[in-house]
């Protein structure tokens, strides 16, 4: 069959142009195996990256139909399925289309090919190997568990493909946000038995919207992540590590999760009031914080928007029991 390959093109710091390469394939080829005969047998100065062409190298990352994927992993067949799934019919077209882009969150080098520095240095910045005394020889062998060394394996697919980065939205707005391939590491350093560095690190993953803070929890990053390594989930494991070591009083952004968990434990719903008393100004400690969301108090008040007082929800109790039986089986 005929499909028209409409690639988005681009030099450094130039305009980006779409190309349109019609190509005979079949539904078993790769994107990969697509792109390899445009370059081959059509225009030789298309760039793109690529190496094993069996998902381990997470090389050939880039963005097929509006998500990040592994161009060796996708294939011709089920993307023009999923296409048809997510798109309405089109009857200006009789030939199916594929637009390939590059991965976001990275400045363009030519084509398909990113400058993936950002990633790298976000990627360091978590210190992402055994702490130093963990590495130093010792007069035997680190032995685990099969349990500890199980707690390593879902961060241990990561392939680096940059996938998740690429799609974080957390990232595309915040810059100093390490990114979410980034902390899915970081928790495999928080897990692992070997390292003696965790406060530090849960300290260091703590800080403002740098760390596990700034994530939006979009859930983009799972949703494209070509080995299942769930890297929001490794993010809310950090975040409960965090808050298991931490009092409520010490920082905003500790503060915000468990007030709004007792709220709502508490009325089914939250009381705005009390969170921002509770929240902001850290329980009357903070006059500065106080301060800074009176202007608002003020105009919502005025504007009768303001609660003077606070009902709870129907199925209050309902609602606690969930939330109870959840805790429960994360202390589990």
């Amino acid at each position: 069959m005929e499909v028209n390959f409409k690639i988005i093109r681009q030099q450094q710091n130039s305009t980006p142009i779409v190309q349109t390469y019609p190509l005979q394939v079949e539904p078993e080829n790769t994107i990969l195996d697509s792109l390899n005969r445009i370059k081959w047998e059509q225009d030789g100065t298309l760039a793109f990256r690529k190496n094993c062409r069996n998902t381990i190298c997470g090389s050939c990352s880039m963005r097929i139909n509006g998500r990040s994927a592994l161009a060796c992993k996708e294939n011709v067949g089920s993307e023009l399925t999923r296409l048809e799934k997510i798109s309405s019919p089109n009857t200006n077209h009789t030939t199916p289309e594929i637009t390939i882009a590059p991965l976001g969150n990275m400045p363009v080098i030519k084509d398909l090919v990113v400058d993936m520095s950002s990633f790298w240095d976000n990627l360091e910045a978590v210190a992402p190997y055994v702490s130093t005394a963990g590495r130093k020889i010792p007069e035997r062998e680190f032995l685990q568990t099969p349990q500890e060394r199980s707690l390593l394996d879902q961060t241990g697919n990561c392939i680096l493909c940059g996938a998740c980065y690429s799609e974080c939205n957390a990232r595309e707005i915040n810059p100093n946000f390490v990114g979410p391939h980034a902390l899915a590491k970081a928790y495999r350093m928080t897990a692992d038995s070997r390292d003696s560095d965790t406060e530090n690190r849960l300290d260091q993953y703590n800080q403002d919207t740098q760390g596990v803070w700034g994530c939006t929890r979009c859930l983009y990053c799972d949703s494209v992540c070509p080995m299942e390594v769930a890297p929001l989930e490794q993010i809310t494991k950090i975040k409960q590590e965090i808050l298991d070591r931490k009092q409520a009083s010490e920082s905003r952004s500790i503060r915000h999760r468990k007030v709004l968990i007792d709220l709502v434990k508490t009325g089914g719903w939250i009381d705005e009031r009390q969170f921002g008393i509770q929240v902001v100004s850290n329980y009357l400690r903070d006059l500065t914080g106080l301060m800074s969301i009176a202007p608002l108090g003020l105009r919502m008040l005025v504007r009768g928007k303001f609660p003077l007082s606070f009902e709870p929800s129907e199925g209050t109790q309902e609602v606690r029991s969930l939330i109870e039986s959840v805790q429960q089986y994360e202390q589990s």
